[in-house]
């Protein structure tokens, strides 16, 4: 089983619910359950849209957008969440989270990055590219470019739906 990154979409009082949920359960179930149209699984993508940012020189403005939207904030307290035997993360790395604000802050700044501007920025050749990127982008098939293309359109429509919908983002690797 890989390890992918998750994230979740949800309202406010959903976390606000589930925290009760879980200080509340004698078993300190939270009922964690988002529903799978607000989930979104980026696979290995993170790292390697990180480092696409830097090397084709992103403005640091739009590189730590991307950077939060991938690795969420410690602000809000998440532990009921880490909590074994319900822990969402079974993995040492804790589930972090975006506020509401974060959210649409980071949904304005990933809409104004210019994505084929990005990639063109790479060397053509795959291999080369993958090289230069590292994180595991060798073992990357179907195209680095249509990789690296689905995981950020399909982050940046997570994140504008999200900020649409004044919701907040939970992230974890699972």
């Amino acid at each position: 089983m890989a390890v992918t990154q998750q994230l979740a979409r949800i309202p406010t009082g959903y976390l606000a619910a589930c925290r009760q949920s879980a200080s509340t359960s004698p078993d300190r179930d939270p009922h964690w359950d988002p529903p799978a149209h607000d989930m979104l699984d980026l696979d290995w993508a993170p790292a390697l849209l990180e480092r696409v940012g830097e090397v084709s020189g992103l403005h640091h403005a739009h590189l730590d957008a991307l950077r939060q939207a991938t690795e969420g904030d410690t602000a809000l307290d998440l532990a009921f969440l880490h909590a074994h035997p319900y822990a969402i993360a079974p993995f040492e790395t804790a589930p972090t989270a975006l506020n509401v604000s974060q959210v649409a802050r980071i949904s304005a700044l990933l809409g104004q990055i210019d994505t084929p501007a990005l990639l063109a920025a790479l060397p053509a050749d795959d291999r080369d590219a993958a090289s230069l990127i590292g994180h595991g982008a060798d073992n990357i098939t179907g195209g680095l470019s249509t990789y690296l293309l689905k995981y950020f359109n399909a982050l940046r429509d997570f994140y504008r739906g999200a900020a649409e919908r004044h919701l907040l983002v939970v992230l974890w690797w699972d």
